[in-house]
């Protein structure tokens, strides 16, 4: 199974994606994107890498991400074998899945979201997904967290699961990008590792060094103190 959802929060201007498979290395393949993107995920038998990058390109550019995930894949005569799904930067959404996709394939979406996956247990895994998502509380890379264990709790991959990843963007914040690439238990290693990346020393770093709304942002940093140093 590849699962993989998509969604903006409005409220916070902040973008976020989360993957996982029963393959190694789902970050690497799966997530891309940026604030001034938006966000794709491109997976499927045979992944296209460079689908990511170009349904961001197009959306950068200004197109919806309905209309750029159809010129994508319209191109690609090995269209069959792969999935697309894109979060433009307006939160509109857009998703393609192949003929020649493993099932169970498919994708579900609702207001700023989208959720797509191949080789499913069952159809209930993409609505556990979406459900998942939207009924958790609190930021959204703890909703998108919370989208993955439900989507694994309703069938998951009957080879288990290897490989997880998040990725979140903001334009006054550092990306969050975090990838287990291979765990016996990939879900409870990306959420140890968020945990890690958003408390304590490395947290607190990271609210100092450059973001789209402050690039050139530099402020002196102690590892002893969470405020900046002033001299």
């Amino acid at each position: 199974m590849t699962i993989s959802i998509l969604a903006f929060d409005a409220k916070t201007g902040t973008y976020g994606g989360a993957a996982t498979t029963g393959s190694l290395c789902v970050g690497g393949w799966v997530l891309r994107g940026d604030p001034e993107s938006g966000l794709s995920a491109s997976q499927g038998s045979l992944p296209s890498t460079m689908w990511g990058g170009d349904v961001l390109a197009l959306m950068r550019q200004g197109q919806g991400a309905a209309e750029a995930v159809a010129e994508i894949v319209g191109q690609d005569p090995g269209r069959g074998e792969r999935q697309l799904s894109a979060l433009d930067p307006r939160g509109g959404t857009g998703h393609f899945t192949g003929a020649q996709s493993i099932a169970v394939a498919g994708a579900r979406q609702a207001t700023h979201v989208v959720v797509a996956g191949n080789l499913l247990a069952s159809e209930a895994v993409l609505d556990a997904c979406l459900d998942g998502f939207l009924t958790a509380e609190g930021a959204l890379d703890n909703r998108l967290l919370a989208a993955l264990s439900a989507a694994s709790s309703a069938g998951g991959d009957s080879r288990g699961l290897l490989s997880a990843a998040l990725l979140v963007v903001n334009r006054a914040s550092p990306p969050l990008t975090l990838r287990v690439d291979h765990s016996e238990a990939p879900l409870a290693a990306l959420a140890d590792l968020h945990r890690r990346a958003t408390t304590g020393e490395y947290a607190d770093w990271a609210r100092h060094v450059p973001v789209l709304d402050d690039p050139t942002r530099a402020l002196p940093y102690a590892a002893d103190d969470s405020a900046p140093i002033r001299r």
